[in-house]
């Protein structure tokens, strides 16, 4: 497996921007207008010229690279945090480097895209933490500021370690991965046992799996799976890996489902008041988190 290094340019970053990702997730499903406030669903990611090229390519790469070897590599590189350490402020202001010109939807930085998630949440009257889920549910994209390549921070997940389902999005790509033909690794379960749940399971490499690490001691059940699972599209959309669930997999789909509409559909162009809403966020995440967190 070559490192990140010894790719080129546009095998890092195949992507125009990691909002790119998020547009092909919103064509793939796209869902009622309760929480689109000022937009219909269906202006959404209107380009004039939707080339899905970019889209292809960073799927090729994830496909082709993802492999279990890989997702060992990084979860012994990155979950030891020891790259910075900060308070959860001064983590936006680090995430929000990685804002763009290119998303039609919305010229806020990424703080203010997460405030908007965390604002719709909090509207509809969820519970708090469920708020704090959606503020911090991206955080884990700062992987891309540490020089990880695009298609090891977003695009959507699955297990590695096992056969590949054919309803992950561009499946024909996994015939470019080596464990497509490993004896073990290509077969149904693969490394796991039947119904072993998915805490047992290793994902993909990206900013979910990274950000739940991250957080797994500050926040309830549900919020942990709503971080660990929101790009696992292939089982809270499409039903598969129904082999690998336990019970308890089961009940927390719902709160995963739960989650998603607002991740995908809460973006607005009128930025949030946040002289009005700083008090609000600020004793919410100290009654969730310490005062710095380790990346």
């Amino acid at each position: 497996m070559a490192a990140p290094g010894k790719f080129t340019e546009k095998e890092i970053n195949p992507l125009g921007s990691l909002d790119e990702w998020e547009e092909d997730v919103l064509q793939r499903y796209p869902d009622p207008e309760t929480i689109a406030k000022e937009k219909s669903k269906d202006e959404y990611r209107n380009y004039e010229d939707p080339s899905r090229d970019t889209v292809k390519e960073f799927y090729r790469l994830n496909h082709t690279h993802q492999t279990f070897a890989f997702v060992q590599q990084k979860r012994k590189e990155f979950l030891q945090f020891n790259r910075k350490e900060m308070s959860v402020w001064d983590a936006f202001n680090f995430l929000n480097q990685l804002v763009d010109d290119s998303d039609p939807d919305t010229d806020l930085d990424q703080f203010q895209h997460l405030l908007q998630a965390s604002e719709a949440i909090r509207a509809d009257g969820h519970p708090d933490w469920m708020v704090l889920t959606g503020l911090m549910h991206d955080m884990g994209k700062v992987l891309c500021l540490f020089g990880e390549p695009q298609w090891a921070v977003v695009g959507d997940t699955f297990p590695v370690g096992c056969a590949y389902s054919d309803k992950i999005v561009y499946p024909e790509f996994f015939k470019n991965n080596t464990d497509y033909t490993d004896p073990v690794f290509s077969t149904k379960l693969g490394v796991y046992a039947q119904g072993c749940g998915l805490r047992n399971v290793n994902m993909s490499w990206g900013h979910d799996e990274y950000v739940y690490q991250m957080l797994k001691d500050y926040l309830p059940e549900p919020g942990l799976y709503m971080l660990r699972y929101h790009s696992f599209y292939a089982w809270h959309r499409e039903g598969a890996y129904d082999h690998l669930l336990d019970d308890h997999d089961r009940e927390m789909l719902k709160w995963v489902k739960l989650f998603n509409p607002y991740d995908l559909y809460s973006k607005c162009p009128t930025p949030p008041d946040w002289k009005q809403l700083r008090s609000y966020y600020e004793d919410l995440v100290a009654k969730y988190l310490p005062s710095t967190i380790k990346f």
